[in-house]
């Protein structure tokens, strides 16, 4: 018998990098897509705790629409159906604090210069409930047997909604799983990381599970990382492969990577600011801590993957920094534009690192100009304010609300332990 739709949901991702959704009748998805359902701009606001960092511009005053489009909506089974939401003005225009449409913009102004782009995401996550107590091999195949009751309905779920999963396998940390979704364009790659989340979410539920996609889950275990992949066409070419720079790159492509290094800090409040994020973002942890970049070097924050036969998708760069407390949308619009401004500008790409960047001393990290990446919360937020390449990419309306944010989640959890922030966040990105 087939399932009658009950229930349509429509989500959008917020500055703290959670996802919030407003939910109607089935029978009324096409007022959601219409008309679309009324919140209010504190949305744009909450922390990672849901205290409301208010603004001049974001307060309780005022009303904003979130809408969804029926072609996107995915059968989650039971009945329910979800669609990634755009975030409008009452007058119909486009919200300038929208991170989709953001992203949108910023995949527009690639193709205005022949430029196109593919991104994969990686999704790690960690279960509780029935824990392993001890039955855990990093990579193991015992680890992925252990859960494969929940593996083979998360796959059957995925194919069910239409979310192409490659593969699957445990991490290193107990309980902890990663799975990688097949590219895409760049602002339909980002609504399946919303999509994986939630079908996670659930198939962990039925199995009397709980998902947890903190960046750092508990004191003990690795930290959940989000890596992004992304390739780049120019007029139908790779940048990243045929060219005569290392490893194949062509000038573009050595340029766009040049522009990612070149800002990295500045948008470290983008791809790995939550107040767990600096947990995760130690040397040795494969979490790319340091600001440089290698050929399959998975200790430098921007890992470079060169065309071979054992790489189907084509040469691609991975950035490694990003966890997921970071809002997909905001992190891909800002990977690839400043993969755009490196591009225009000719940005020159460092010196390779081809070791582990912990093993160098600090004389030979300065010499080749091998930094960390800022972890301390106040630290990234003022780079983040004061960047005039995030102003280019996002606008105003954005940069006021993750600087309200992040500056109160500074002022809250600065007054926490670890033991206290890791417990209260655990499920916060679920």
């Amino acid at each position: 018998m087939r399932e009658v739709p009950a229930l349509t949901i429509g989500s959008l991702v917020d500055m703290a990098g959670v996802a919030r959704a407003k939910v109607m009748p089935a029978a009324r998805t096409g007022v959601f897509e219409e008309i679309g359902a009324g919140v209010s701009p504190s949305w744009n606001v909450f922390c990672s705790d849901d205290r409301i960092a208010f603004t001049d511009s974001f307060s309780v005053v005022g009303d904003l629409r979130l809408r969804i489009d029926r072609s996107d909506l995915r059968d989650l089974g039971g009945g329910v159906s979800w669609a990634p939401a755009t975030l409008y003005e009452q007058d119909g225009s486009t919200a300038a604090v929208c991170t989709r449409s953001a992203l949108a913009a910023v995949v527009a102004r690639l193709a205005s210069d022949g430029l196109e782009a593919r991104v994969g995401h990686e999704v790690e996550f960690t279960l509780f409930g029935e824990v392993s107590g001890g039955e855990w091999s990093a990579y193991g195949l015992s680890a992925v047997l252990r859960h494969e009751d929940f593996l083979k309905d998360l796959l059957h779920n995925a194919e069910r909604a239409q979310l192409h999963i490659e593969q699957v396998h445990a991490e290193y940390g107990p309980d902890q799983f990663e799975i990688s979704i097949a590219p895409s364009a760049p602002v339909q790659a980002a609504d399946l990381v919303v999509l994986a989340r939630i079908l996670i979410s659930r198939t962990a539920r039925a199995h009397g599970l709980a998902a947890s996609f903190s960046p750092f889950p508990t004191l003990d275990g690795a930290g959940n990382g989000a890596h992004q992949h992304f390739s780049l066409t120019a007029s139908g070419s790779s940048v990243f492969s045929g060219g005569s720079r290392e490893h194949g790159m062509t000038d573009a492509g050595a340029s766009a990577l040049g522009g990612i290094l070149a800002h990295l800090t500045e948008f470290t409040a983008v791809f790995a600011s939550s107040p767990l994020s600096g947990l995760r973002l130690r040397p040795d942890n494969w979490s790319g801590a340091y600001v440089c970049w290698g050929f399959e070097n998975r200790e430098a924050a921007l890992r470079f993957c060169a065309e071979s036969p054992s790489n189907p998708h084509g040469a691609n760069a991975e950035v490694k920094i990003v966890d997921p407390s970071a809002n997909p949308y905001l992190a891909t619009a800002a990977i690839l534009g400043l993969s755009h401004i490196g591009i225009g500008n000719a940005a020159p790409l460092p010196a390779e690192i081809v070791v582990n960047p912990s093993t160098l001393t600090d004389a030979e990290r300065d010499e080749r100009g091998v930094t960390r990446v800022p972890t301390e919360l106040g630290e990234i937020v003022q780079k983040f304010n004061f960047s005039s390449v995030a102003k280019e990419i996002f606008g105003e309306s954005i940069i006021e609300a993750m600087v309200s944010v992040k500056g109160a989640e500074r002022e809250t959890f600065s007054q926490m332990d670890e033991a206290t922030t890791v417990e209260r966040l655990r499920y916060t990105w679920s």
